[in-house]
């Protein structure tokens, strides 16, 4: 649940001061990829939903240069930088999202204030529904809107991306600052990675709830593994364009020309290729199906996909693998698959709207049996992108 404005408004009064000029409150919402994971930086496709849980910032400008930032998280301490000096990366580690923020936008020649800014989180942080890019979205709407400027969504996404390659020193894609800077209410966005056209494919909230199971297995996308994955996913279309140079990614192989790969790249960096070739296909054949309202066969697809992470690209946990198992025992659930970067986090579960409530009862007996602690679950519908609320 969020903190109610007028608390939040006084939490900030508490931590900064009593109000000098205006005020902004800012949300910045989370997202959930439906399909299409490690296909980003792949130049594939992917299939993200802006959701309900978010960050909501309450900000204010200074009459000087500095930064000063505060989270509810983190009671009583306040982080401190100067726009007018060098901005270097920094401790606490969540604040060099904000620093690169504040950094990109100065380098893009864009006039800043100081600014104040309390920042209050009911996302799960490590939980694979992109925490980190709405901080970094929803501060440069902070920053912006305070400047009295508007920014087209697209590069203000880019913008957030450099940052968090540069100063969370985290090599993600572009899917999720593109849905938490663009997404539109009651829309899925099916995102073409290589030239970043959209598709707004409805999510009917008569028809479909979007169930997120938080297995409370936390990942650290800067750690080896994503790295790895993605110079295995190099060495697969080096091999491939040595042969066709108009391969520039595995957006460019066909599921036969991996077939005939077999034996000849190594068995772990085929695994990784058919994944990411298979899993193209299925997000474009998943936008489709469920354009059309077939759910039944866009469930499979979500089942297809998480076979694949769990065997194929073996980013999968023990936990997951046994909440997507459950959630396909419950009647009305049409699909169920992890979704994020992997080694912890959530699933996701596309479900009847009755069926919502039972999966989550189901998951809350049985998980906690098997695991020894309870799961995270939220419901949700498909809600808009970064917006100065007031």
């Amino acid at each position: 649940m969020n903190i109610p404005t007028a608390e939040l408004r006084q939490k900030f009064a508490e931590t900064f001061g009593p109000a000098k000029g205006k005020t902004h409150i800012v949300r910045a919402p989370g997202r959930v990829n439906l399909i299409g994971e490690h296909t980003d930086y792949n130049d594939g496709f992917v299939f993200p939903m802006a959701i309900e849980p978010e960050i909501r910032f309450v900000c204010r400008s200074r009459e000087d240069t500095r930064v000063r930032l505060a989270s509810t998280a983190f009671a009583g301490q306040i982080v401190e930088f100067d726009i007018a000096r060098k901005i270097e990366r920094g401790e606490p580690a969540w604040t060099n999202y904000p620093r690169g923020v504040v950094a990109e936008l100065v380098a893009a020649g864009i006039p800043l204030p100081g600014i104040d800014c309390l920042i209050s989180n009911t996302l799960p942080v490590g939980g694979g529904l992109s925490s980190s890019a709405a901080l970094l979205v929803g501060t440069a709407r902070c920053l912006l809107a305070l400047a009295g400027l508007a920014m087209d969504p697209q590069r203000l996404a880019l913008l957030c991306q450099k940052a968090e390659h540069e100063y969370a020193l985290a090599p993600v894609g572009i899917m999720d600052q593109t849905i938490i800077a663009s997404a539109k209410a009651g829309t899925a966005m099916l995102l073409d990675c290589r030239d970043l056209t959209k598709q707004f494919v409805p999510i009917d909230a008569n028809e479909l709830r979007v169930v997120i199971v938080n297995s409370l297995v936390k990942h650290e996308l800067s750690g080896g593994e994503y790295a790895q994955r993605r110079k295995q996913c190099e060495e697969a279309v080096a091999f491939f364009a040595k042969d066709n140079p108009q391969v520039r990614a595995l957006r460019d192989v066909t599921m036969q020309q991996v077939e005939a790969a077999n034996g000849k790249l190594s068995a772990e960096v085929f695994r990784r290729a058919r994944h990411v070739v298979g899993e193209i296909a299925r997000t474009t054949q998943f936008a489709a199906l469920l354009g059309k309202k077939d759910y039944d066969q866009a469930g499979e697809l979500m089942g297809q996909s998480h076979v694949s992470l769990r065997d194929d690209y073996e980013v999968s946990t023990a936990e997951l693998d046994f909440l997507q198992e459950q959630a396909m025992t419950v009647k009305g659930v049409y699909g169920s698959r992890m979704t994020g970067g992997g080694f912890g986090g959530c699933i996701v579960a596309l479900a009847q709207p009755r069926a919502a409530e039972p999966l989550i009862r189901h998951l809350d007996k049985v998980y906690p049996q098997r695991f020894g602690k309870k799961p995270q679950s939220f419901v949700t519908t498909a809600t808009a992108g970064a917006s100065v609320l007031e």
